[in-house]
């Protein structure tokens, strides 16, 4: 089970994957880090001295130096009606059904009278930490959710009512801002991109609602996907963190922040030494956005993207399985304006290189809405430069989508590497709910000699090899082009209930 690591009272505050995939996780780079604009006295914090990577003796000097910045955050989330007891005091309690249940119940409403209500609030409790000593503190978006109070409780005791300034569900990320008359002492976000597997972390925060608490471990692993959305990049730590620990620091042995604590794998709701932190380097931009206009602009490209696979690679003669195959293109999008086409790769933005698909959506992500982007593409084979100005990402993208007829009735084929192909007509459109729009070549079964392609009837194949087809023997043509050239497979493009997608079929046998 995934949980985030906060902590309710009366109960435990623990979500499931699913409602994890609602936290999502996305990243902008490269904007302002917060260093602090109100400067504290000279000795507050001194500057960091290097610490060798071998195994210290004791973290006790940079935990003293740290904690001061480290808060606790509570929350009262909400308030609802509850009925008095059901029974009062000298009375006795009949079992459902008795037929003294219902005078006795009558009668103690009676004695009740208009007695009001009770309010059961619900609290929460996370964790936090102070990045500029004006007062503003980082902590979890799932921590103050639907919170109606906020306090902020430092390192000395203090207790202080917090503002939201800002906060954003897609990074679990939030802002709070606390007014104590005085500096507070603060803390600095590290390079996380420097983090290394096996390199020490220490953690603190509030866990079950201990208060300070520290902890040790190491990296385990970079770049988790947990599948909390299209964004996730998180770091694993196999440092204790429980529930009460989001929004906690997570620091490397110079005391800089490198993760912010946000989620924990366990199947009985303890620490299992599988914790997941936000890299710094996908909050720093979010921080900051918060912080100026309380909201999170994400730049948008407008397309439908899939990985490139080891079989598309071959299929479009590209040495490494690296990229992002373009799909689809929204209709007037930043990326249709710009005539970036289905069937493109991007490789690279701005010089930075496209490995995965999720590489292009963090980068987009992070690029400022209108600026200009330079997208590399290999497009049938020749590489190009492509300038695009990104929009504003849509709150809701619309997504086209048609819902197939059941199958029935047989419907002539032909068989070409393991696809029963057929083509289009009235009758096949109205049988697997096909718009008119849609042109190509219907797949209307397969064999096993085909594999485990992802394919299945009522695909429709709409080109091969970036060239359009409407037969079956086009297919078969093209087919043995890609052959005679050489290549080992031959990418298909499809549509399947209005969502376009690249399908690599392997030739090597046919």
């Amino acid at each position: 089970m995934l949980s985030t690591s906060s902590i309710a009272s009366p109960s435990i505050v623990s979500f499931s994957a699913g409602r994890l995939r609602k936290v999502a996780a996305a990243a902008l780079l490269g904007t302002t880090i917060l260093t602090g604009s109100v400067g504290l006295p000279a000795n507050a914090f001194a500057a960091p001295q290097a610490i060798s990577h071998e195994l210290p003796g004791s973290f006790a000097d940079l935990v003293e130096r740290v904690t001061p910045a480290v808060v606790n955050v509570s929350t009262v989330q909400g308030s609802a009606d509850s009925e008095q007891p059901r029974g009062m005091p000298g009375m006795p309690e009949f079992p459902p059904g008795s037929p003294f249940e219902e005078f006795f119940k009558q009668f103690q409403e009676q004695q009740r009278g208009a007695r009001p209500k009770q309010q059961e609030k619900q609290q929460a409790q996370g964790s936090g930490f102070i990045v500029d000593a004006a007062g503003y503190v980082v902590t979890n978006n799932h921590v103050i959710d639907g919170a109606e109070e906020i306090t902020v409780t430092t390192h000395d005791g203090a207790k202080l009512d917090a503002k939201l300034v800002g906060r954003d569900p897609k990074t679990d990320l939030a802002l709070l801002k606390v007014e104590a008359g005085k500096p507070l002492p603060y803390l600095e976000f590290g390079d996380s991109d420097t983090a290394r597997v096996g390199d020490w972390v220490i953690a603190i925060g509030n866990p079950f609602g201990l208060g300070g608490t520290v902890t040790s471990g190491i990296v385990s692993a970079r770049g988790r996907d947990i599948q909390a959305g299209p964004y996730d990049d998180f770091l694993q730590l196999d440092a204790s963190i429980n529930r009460g620990n989001s929004g906690g620091p997570t620091f490397d042995v110079q005391g800089r922040v490198i993760g912010i604590n946000t989620a924990i794998f366990s199947p009985n709701g303890g620490s299992v030494g599988i914790g997941f932190a936000i890299p710094s380097n996908l909050a720093k931009g979010v921080i900051a956005q918060l912080r100026e206009t309380g909201t999170v602009s994400r730049g948008w490209l407008g397309v439908q993207i899939q990985q490139v696979t080891p079989e598309i690679a071959e299929s479009l003669g590209l040495t490494q399985p690296k990229g992002a195959l373009v799909a689809d293109v929204t209709a007037d999008s930043p990326a249709a304006k710009s005539k970036v086409q289905a069937g493109d790769v991007i490789l690279s933005l701005d010089g930075r290189p496209v490995d995965t698909i999720k590489d292009l959506t963090r980068m987009v992500a992070d690029s400022k809405t209108g600026s200009d982007v330079t997208l590399e593409v290999l497009r049938r084979g020749k590489r190009q430069n492509i300038s695009v100005r990104l929009d504003q990402m849509p709150d809701q993208p619309k997504v086209a989508a048609a819902t197939p007829a059941p199958e029935s009735g047989a419907t002539a084929s032909h068989t070409v590497l393991g696809m029963q192909l057929s083509k289009l007509s009235e009758q096949s459109r109205r049988k697997y709910g096909l718009t008119e729009g849609i042109e190509g070549v219907l797949v209307v079964g397969t064999d096993e000699s085909l594999g485990e392609v992802n394919l299945r009837p009522g695909d429709v194949i709409t080109e091969v090899g970036s060239e359009p087809v409407a037969a079956p023997d086009q297919i078969a043509a093209k087919i043995k082009e890609a052959k005679e050239a050489g290549r080992g497979a031959v990418l298909l493009r499809v549509s399947r209930q209005g969502t376009e997608q690249f399908v690599a079929v392997s030739i090597k046998k046919a």
